[in-house]
C-alpha cells in the first residue's frame, strides 16, 4: 500500500532540529523519516517506561502475568500499527499515537484519574488526555529552547494531532464543561498550533485509528486476563438472566442499546473458539486455545474496521476502483455496529467482573485515600518536598492555581511503587508531628 502524502506543514515541529554531530568520518546519514525519529521519542521517554508500574485493570503485581499501563500500550500500538499500514497511514505515526494514549494517566487507571480530578479541584481538574499532551509538550525532558523553557520531546505537528484523542480544551463554545478532553486551559495555545488548518472538532484518522485500538486492545486482552485470573468465565453468554444483565450495565457504562449487546453476544456464542473458552480450566490445551481466541477477536475486529473504511472511501477511475492512501483528514474511520456492540459487550465483562469486585472496590478506596494524602503532602512541602525536575516551575508559577498544578504534574507522573513510599514517608512525619 503506497504511504499517505503528509506535508511539509504536517512534519513542522514548534523548535526546530538541528543536525547532529556525531564525530564519527564517513558516518552513514540517519535514514530515518520524521516519524520514525518521533515513535523513538516516545518509547525511549521516561513518561512511557513508568507505565510498568501503573494498573491496567488490576495492579501490576497481581499475578505472574499482568497486563499494566505499559504492555497494555505496546498492544495497542502494534494494532494500530496494523490498521494504519493496511490504510496507508504512516505505521511509525500509527503506532505512536497508540504508545502515547494512556502516557498521561495517574497511577491506579481510572481510578486514580478520578482521585487526582478531585485533588486538582483549585486548578481546574485532571485529566489523562490532556495530561498526554502536557508530557509530549513540557514535561518529558528532552528539548529545551532558546528561552529556557522546555518543549517536551518536541513532536511533529502531526504526531501530537495523532495523540489527541479529544482535540479541544476543558470549554464547549457555550462554556459548558467538557468531561473529556486533550488539553487544559493553561495549554491551549499549544493545541491552537497543533490544530492549525484542521477541521473544528474533528480527530484526523490516526487519532480515530488509536481510539478503536484501544477499544480492540482493552476489550479482548482484559478479558483474556480476567479469564486466566478466574474472574470471568464465558459461561456467562449462555446464561440468559445474567447476560441481561451485562447488556444493561454494559449499555449504561459505554452507550448503546441492550438488545444490541445481547444480540452480539448470540454472534459470539457462534464461534467456536468462545465456546472453548467457556470451558477453560489453564491447561496448556486451554491457554493455547484463549490465546487464539484473542489472535481470532482482534483480527475480527481489525478486518471489519479496514474493510469498512476501504469500501467507503474508493476512488472510482476509468481504471476501476482505486484505493489510495488515507491519512490525516483526508478519510473517517468507518466501524460497523456489529462489531462495534462486540467490542462493547466484552468491555462491560471486565467491569461486571473485575473492576466492580467486591475486593477490587475496597482496594479502589485506598488507593484514592493514598493519592489525597500524597497531593497533600507535596503541596504543603513545596517546593522541597517536588522533585528537581518540577521545582523550577512551581517556583515560576505566579498563583495558586499555577503552583498547584505544578504538584498535580509530580503527583501524576508518580509510579505506583513511589507514590507507596511517599505515602509511607508522609504518613511517618505525620504521626512524628502528632
Amino acid at each position: 500500500m503506497q504511504r499517505y502524502g503528509y506535508t511539509a506543514h504536517d512534519l513542522e515541529r514548534i523548535i526546530s532540529v538541528p543536525g547532529k554531530s556525531l564525530g564519527v568520518d564517513g558516518a552513514v546519514p540517519d535514514a530515518r523519516d520524521d516519524f520514525d525519529r518521533d515513535r523513538a521519542r516516545v518509547l525511549h521517554s521516561a513518561a512511557l517506561r513508568r507505565l510498568a508500574d501503573k494498573t491496567q485493570v488490576v495492579g501490576p503485581g497481581s499475578g505472574d502475568t499482568p497486563r499494566t499501563r505499559l504492555t497494555h500500550s505496546l498492544e495497542v500500538g502494534q494494532i494500530s500499527r496494523g490498521i494504519g499500514k493496511t490504510l496507508g497511514v504512516d505505521p511509525d505515526l500509527a503506532d505512536l499515537a497508540g504508545l502515547t494514549h494512556d502516557i498521561g494517566h495517574p497511577p491506579y487507571g481510572h481510578n486514580g484519574e478520578r482521585a487526582l480530578d478531585e485533588a486538582a479541584a483549585s486548578c481546574g481538574g485532571f485529566e489523562g488526555n490532556a495530561q498526554t499532551l502536557r508530557i509530549l509538550v513540557r514535561l518529558e525532558p528532552k528539548t529545551v529552547g532558546p528561552d529556557g523553557q522546555s518543549y517536551g520531546l518536541n513532536l511533529t505537528r502531526a504526531s501530537l494531532d495523532a495523540a489527541c484523542k479529544y482535540p479541544w480544551g476543558p470549554t464547549a463554545p457555550d462554556g459548558a464543561p467538557r468531561m473529556k478532553y486533550s488539553c487544559y486551559a493553561d495549554d491551549l495555545d499549544i493545541l491552537t498550533w497543533i490544530r492549525d488548518g484542521a477541521p473544528d472538532g474533528r480527530k484526523c484518522l490516526e487519532a480515530q485509528i488509536m481510539d478503536w485500538s484501544d477499544d480492540v486492545a482493552y476489550s479482548v486482552h482484559d478479558v483474556e486476563d480476567g479469564i486466566v485470573s478466574g474472574r470471568i468465565s464465558m459461561n456467562v453468554l449462555w446464561d440468559l438472566v445474567e447476560l441481561a444483565t451485562l447488556a444493561e450495565k454494559g449499555a449504561r457504562a459505554f452507550g448503546g442499546d441492550p438488545e444490541e449487546l445481547l444480540d452480539a453476544a448470540d454472534r459470539l456464542r457462534r464461534m467456536p473458539p468462545v465456546a472453548r473458552a467457556a470451558d477453560f480450566h489453564g491447561t496448556l490445551q486451554d491457554l493455547a486455545a484463549l490465546k487464539g481466541l484473542t489472535s481470532e477477536l482482534v483480527s475480527r475486529f481489525v478486518t471489519a474496521s479496514v474493510t469498512a473504511t476501504r469500501e467507503s472511501h474508493l476512488n472510482l477511475s476509468s481504471e476501476g476502483d482505486q484505493r489510495v492512501p488515507l491519512g490525516r483528514y483526508a478519510a473517517d474511520l468507518v466501524i460497523p455496529a456489529e462489531v462495534k456492540a462486540e467490542v462493547v459487550l466484552l468491555k462491560s465483562l471486565a467491569v461486571l467482573y473485575v473492576m466492580d469486585e467486591h475486593r477490587h472496590l475496597a482496594d479502589q478506596e485506598r488507593q484514592r485515600d493514598r493519592i489525597f494524602r500524597v497531593t497533600n503532602y507535596l503541596a504543603q512541602g513545596a517546593p522541597g518536598s517536588l522533585d528537581l525536575l518540577f521545582r523550577p516551575w512551581w517556583e515560576a508559577a505566579t498563583t495558586d492555581a499555577a503552583k498547584m498544578r505544578v504538584v498535580i504534574d509530580q503527583v501524576a507522573s508518580l509510579t505506583e511503587a513511589r507514590l507507596e513510599r511517599l505515602d509511607r514517608s508522609a504518613s511517618a512525619i505525620s504521626a512524628a508531628w502528632g
